[in-house]
């Protein structure tokens, strides 16, 4: 008899996004003469910069001739000019890193949740609260059991390392979905310190590192002290390039990152992870690699530059709404989420933002019980959509 994992059986009924998506098409269905504004799920609007398309061009010109067509790439780990580039990027801002711990995939969110299937399932995972509904359905998925640490307003939603218990595997996001918050070099200085403390694995998603423009502020774990130890780091061209339909990303896992084997002796992180990926993953399409090369460029980087300030003035408009409503809120600084105090339950206000002005957002109660009251929105829509959302929250709100 074939038999489901326990860990799917202890899964929510519905992914957060899935039951908002179910919300929303019934509200239409209802009120087709009504435009919906969406600033719920953390979908790019622009296209993708004219370099990238460019290269991917070359690329599928490429794969027409027999003399430089591709098929498998033998490693799935990505082309070497890709890990390259990439390596080359965190040297721009001062990180150092050898290509040959970088390993190309088709997004964060694969690696993120995959990741796991090395651990054992007696490995406890931490997260925050509020939290990326992905470290913890995957975790739930291997069997793990889940602690949680508290982030709240006090604390600017940045939590800090809980010393009064012990973690194997730690999840961080910084800059943080949902609530935008990122963490300060010292902050995070703590949270190394404790992986070490604990001999556990810090998985650290970077995904919109890209979004931060404070010098003082680190864009990767592997800025702060002995994070080499600890820490494996998960980035994605999805928001920073407008990858989100295209897919790329990478992980970067030092040469020095070590777990330990049933008689405790310490084993390569980077090899064992490789050697799943060879098992598992058939890698990133030739075409797609060329193109996120481009990205790393000076003129790719130029041009998703471009994208970057005209989502990040998205933010800027939502920041000065709720500054004007006198509304706590947290990111649209650093990060193109803003995470703000919404008066109700999440899902209540979830409904009557709908129902009142056609407006999607995310309940902060679906990322955690330290989400509820709060809400986020994203930056990612048009100009014009943001500022007519923004108009459409005044109103509500001022009533």
């Amino acid at each position: 008899m074939a038999r489901i994992s326990k860990g799917f059986l202890n899964l929510k009924e519905n992914y957060l996004f899935v039951e908002i998506g179910r919300k929303v098409r019934e509200y239409v269905e209802a009120n087709p003469d009504k435009p919906v504004i969406r600033m719920g799920i953390g979908d790019v609007t622009l296209p993708l910069a004219p370099v990238v398309v460019e290269a991917m061009q070359r690329a599928a010109g490429e794969m027409g001739v027999k003399e430089t067509f591709r098929g498998y790439e033998d490693s799935g780990r990505g082309y070497d000019f890709l890990r390259e580039a990439v390596a080359g990027y965190y040297k721009s801002y001062g990180v150092e890193i050898s290509a040959d711990e970088v390993l190309i995939n088709d997004g964060a969110k694969s690696d993120g949740g995959n990741i796991t299937d090395l651990f054992g399932e007696d490995n406890v995972v931490l997260v925050s609260d509020p939290v990326y509904p992905v470290y913890v359905d995957s975790s739930v998925m291997n069997g793990k059991s889940i602690i949680f640490a508290d982030a709240n307003e006090s604390m600017g939603f940045s939590p800090a390392p809980p010393l009064d218990k012990k973690a194997d595997l730690i999840y961080l996001c910084s800059p943080n979905n949902p609530t935008g918050a990122v963490f300060t070099r010292a902050q995070l200085q703590a949270w190394v310190d404790y992986a070490i403390a604990c001999k556990a694995v810090i998985i650290y998603d970077a995904a919109y590192e890209a979004f931060i423009s404070d010098e003082t502020l680190p864009r990767s774990i592997f800025a702060v002290e002995n994070a080499r130890k600890c820490a494996i780091e998960l980035c994605s061209l999805s928001k920073t390039a407008g990858f989100t339909g295209t897919r790329c990303g990478y992980t970067v896992i030092p040469k020095e990152l070590e777990f330990y084997g049933e008689n405790g002796e310490p084993l390569s992180v980077l090899k064992y992870w490789s050697r799943r990926q060879g098992s598992k993953f058939n890698g990133v399409p030739y075409i797609v690699q060329r193109g996120a090369e481009a990205v790393f460029t000076a003129e790719g980087q130029a041009q998703c530059r471009e994208r970057i300030a005209y989502y990040m003035d998205n933010a800027r408009i939502m920041c000065e709404t709720f500054d004007a409503l006198g509304i706590a809120y947290t990111g649209g600084k650093n990060s193109p989420y803003v995470w703000f105090k919404c008066g109700m339950p999440s899902w209540d206000f979830f409904d009557l933002l709908l129902s009142e002005k056609q407006v999607v957002g995310t309940p902060g109660v679906g990322f955690g019980k330290n989400g509820d009251g709060y809400f986020r929105l994203t930056a990612f829509g048009s100009k014009e959509n943001t500022v007519e959302a923004m108009k459409r929250v005044r109103e509500l709100m001022n009533n």
